[in-house]
Formats: C-alpha cells, sequence, structure tokens
C-alpha cells in the first residue's frame, strides 16, 4: 500500500511535468513527440530563476520576443547551436525552416509549442536541448527565431494584437540591432 501511495505521489507530481519546480508554472509542457510530461529538472539550474523564464512559466508567452536589447545574444546562440541544421537566417537546411509559416510541428507557431520542441527535441536529428543551452537561452534563441519570420502576419500565432499591427516581416538582411547595455537585462548580456 506504501508503495503504490508513493506511486500514486510521483504520478501527480510527473503529471505537472515540473517536479517541485513546476508548482510555480501555470501552463503544462509537454514533449513535443510523445505528449509526455517535460521535466524543467532536467535541466540545470542555470537560467531557470530569470524574470523572463518565470513570466513564460505563468503565461506561456516569451517576453523577449518584446525586448530588442536581447536579440544579438539571442542571434549568437543561434548561430552557434541552431544554424548547423536550420541555417544562418532559419532557412532550414537538414532541419527544417523557422522562418516561414510552415511548422513541422503546428504547436511551434506558439511561444510555449516552440519551447517544447526545443527543451524536448523532436523527430529525427533534433535531441532535446536542454543540456546545450539553459531555459532562458531557449527564449532568447526563440526572439530571434521569432525576429526571423518573413511570411503573414496572419499566421504569426506568438504576436498579440499590438505587435500585429507594428509587424514587419524580416528582409532577409539585416542583423540584430546592437543593444543598449544600460537597458539590457543581465540574462540577455553575452557570458565572457
Amino acid at each position: 500500500m506504501i508503495k503504490r501511495n508513493l506511486l500514486m505521489a510521483g504520478l501527480a507530481a510527473a503529471a505537472l511535468g515540473f517536479g517541485a519546480f513546476g508548482a510555480q508554472a501555470a501552463i503544462e509542457l509537454h514533449n513535443t513527440v510523445t505528449g509526455e510530461p517535460l521535466n524543467l529538472d532536467d535541466a540545470g539550474p542555470e537560467g531557470r530563476d530569470t524574470e523572463a523564464f518565470k513570466q513564460f512559466l505563468e503565461t506561456g508567452k516569451n517576453p523577449y520576443n518584446k525586448e530588442p536589447n536581447c536579440l544579438a545574444n539571442g542571434e549568437q546562440l543561434f548561430l552557434s547551436m541552431c544554424s548547423g541544421c536550420h541555417g544562418h537566417v532559419a532557412e532550414g537546411k537538414i532541419g527544417p525552416g523557422l522562418n516561414d509559416n510552415y511548422w513541422t510541428y503546428p504547436d511551434n507557431n506558439t511561444d510555449k509549442g516552440l519551447f517544447e520542441t526545443i527543451f524536448g527535441g523532436a523527430s529525427g536529428q533534433m535531441g532535446p536541448m536542454y543540456g546545450a543551452v539553459n531555459p532562458d537561452q531557449m527564449l532568447q534563441i526563440m526572439s530571434w527565431v521569432r525576429h526571423l519570420y518573413k511570411d503573414g502576419v496572419e499566421d504569426a500565432n506568438w504576436l498579440d494584437d499590438a505587435d500585429k499591427a507594428n509587424f514587419k516581416p524580416y528582409d532577409g538582411h539585416s542583423h540584430a540591432p546592437k543593444p543598449d547595455p544600460a537597458k539590457t537585462p543581465e540574462a540577455c548580456k553575452p557570458s565572457e
């Protein structure tokens, strides 16, 4: 009976998908392919205590999408960790393109869905990235990918109405704006 109760308690915690850390989360994160709950404890503690990541766990929205001072770091992280498979401007190579309105996994059209794929991996060669970049860095990479989006605003589900009104598709040439050091969140400053 004790083993059964422990098993049930463990399953209840797994259903949250976050272990003890998940009690703070309002969203549930699941593996893109299997649908199993993601366990954020699989990643190290770094990058889980930032304000941006906490806000993401509450809303499912990436706050870095509205922070131009984080784009330069997101670009560098993308170029070092993702461009080998997804191309330098997310146009696709061995991995699918990420800068248009076709999504191999339709949920990647939301910040929550894209985070789930980056954190937990996908089919093919896309393994879980939680051992290579921390959760906050994943959000920064995601903001860079969103910056590279070149298709219609009506398909950009990660944008709210105000952002859609001001949306300009990626022109294929521009790099991240130079960040203002005085306004750049600490998490978005390159590590030395």
